[in-house]
């Protein structure tokens, strides 16, 4: 009867079925065009960005050349470049001036750092070393006595170090690590490869704390690169997440979740006694005192018996060398006398200029990155008077009257809390 009545109705709903249809079609075949758009968008974001970061290859083509023409030479370099038993393997890199790789070197793991030659033209407001020097290998020149190549040494370290401890025993320290082959001698090549890593100061840093157990050990170098020990844990927390899932997490919860991925307790607190032993090796050492210029957990990390290792000491600068650099940096505000993202110092308005001492000590620093991550599973019985210790410990400043007696107090406390606590377990 209805059919009858109005004739078309029973035409119209396959119509508009049909109209949903080619509407629901085109709205999947929207989703999956944005879809492959964004994958495509991120595939290549990350490709560059990798490309950009990741110049193991340059690096290698670079040292090798200069290997192959006779102008540099070093204990690495046959394995890198004739032998082939020198491979990078995983980048670790955070800047493509900087390049970092795990390795393998025969049968035995490392990690490759190799400078680049962008930090040639880096402001000293961002990074502390141009190192043209270390890109062209143009000194010591032909015709340098190993004489005259010490009296160079020398003179760097006393610009760097200032008058401390024995440099000349520091200078026969690199000259024997610089006779890569061993045969009584440092050939020139040799001397070039030596004088370039000692522009680095985490190179210095790492020969004067060989013998230290929170440095990593030294197996070698080829021109400007050189392989260290391997640490298993590259990092004091947290999990390693694809970066676009980083922009979606706030960053109080990022902090909150890099806390979740630790170890058990004890096992911190021994990682943290490290850390406070490190910071005692480089607080008024034999060659003066050298400051942390970022202090982040991902220069830190730590080996299979839970010993902290430093990972990147690269903003880890001798007090001398800082001075110098910041003295002349002209200021509005205090915001304008920062080093790294850790070290800094004031402004004097009267001269627009930044002054030369660092307000925070090291430990204070230290301090500040250790109070979450001890605090967090801390036991019961030790809870309030560990909170306590670590925050006259971050109140620590340079300028205080006998800041060196309370430095040492505070730290002695710490290590001694820490140890009473975790000295009857396995993990010690």
């Amino acid at each position: 009867m209805a059919r009858r009545l109005f004739p078309g109705a029973w035409l119209r709903k396959p119509h508009s079925a049909q109209v949903r249809f080619s509407y629901m079609r085109m709205k999947y075949l929207f989703i999956s065009w944005l879809v492959v758009f964004v994958g495509s968008w991120v595939t290549y974001v990350q490709y560059s960005t990798y490309t950009e970061l990741c110049r193991g290859h340059d690096c290698r083509k670079i040292i090798c050349d200069k290997y192959k023409t006779g102008v540099i030479d070093g204990s690495a370099c046959s394995s890198l470049c004739a032998k082939e038993t020198l491979y990078f393997g995983k980048c670790l890199s955070t800047k493509p001036n900087n390049q970092m790789y795990l390795g393998i070197w025969g049968n035995l793991q490392g990690v490759i750092k190799c400078q680049m030659e962008e930090a040639a033209q880096l402001d000293l407001g961002i990074d502390p070393e141009p190192r043209k020097e270390i890109v062209l290998f143009d000194k010591p020149m032909r015709g340098t006595t190993v004489e005259k190549f010490k009296e160079m040494v020398y003179s760097l370290f006393k610009a760097k170090l200032g008058e401390q401890g024995n440099l000349s025993e520091l200078v026969n320290l690199i000259l024997s690590f610089a006779d890569g082959n061993k045969d009584g001698r440092v050939s020139l090549p040799e001397a070039k490869s030596a004088w370039a890593l000692l522009q680095l100061d985490e190179f210095l840093l790492m020969v004067i704390l060989q013998d230290k157990e929170h440095t990593p050990k030294l197996m070698g170098f080829c021109g400007n690169l050189y392989v260290t020990e391997r640490v298993e844990y590259t990092s004091l927390y947290g999990i390693s997440l694809p970066w676009i899932m980083e922009l979606f997490i706030p960053s109080g919860f990022r902090r909150s979740m890099d806390q979740w991925f630790t170890p058990s307790w004890p096992r911190k607190a021994k990682i943290a006694i490290g850390l406070l032993e490190f910071v005692e090796d480089i607080f008024h050492g034999p060659y003066g005192n050298f400051l942390m210029c970022d202090t982040s957990a991902k220069n830190l990390g730590y080996n299979d018996k839970y010993d902290l290792k430093m990972i990147d000491m690269r903003k880890i600068v001798p007090e001398m060398n800082l001075k110098e650099i910041i003295k002349d940096r002209q200021c509005e505000s205090d915001l304008d006398c920062i080093y790294g993202t850790d070290c800094r110092t004031l402004c004097d308005q009267s001269k627009m200029r930044c002054t030369t001492e660092v307000i925070q000590p090291n430990l204070a620093k230290a301090c500040q990155l250790l109070k979450d991550y001890l605090l967090r599973g801390a036991p019961s019985d030790i809870h309030e008077e560990l909170e306590k210790q670590l925050y006259l410990c971050i109140a620590l400043k340079v300028t205080a009257n006998q800041m060196e007696m309370e430095h040492s107090l505070i730290l002695n406390n710490l290590k001694t809390l820490l140890w009473k606590k975790i000295s009857h377990t396995n993990d010690s």
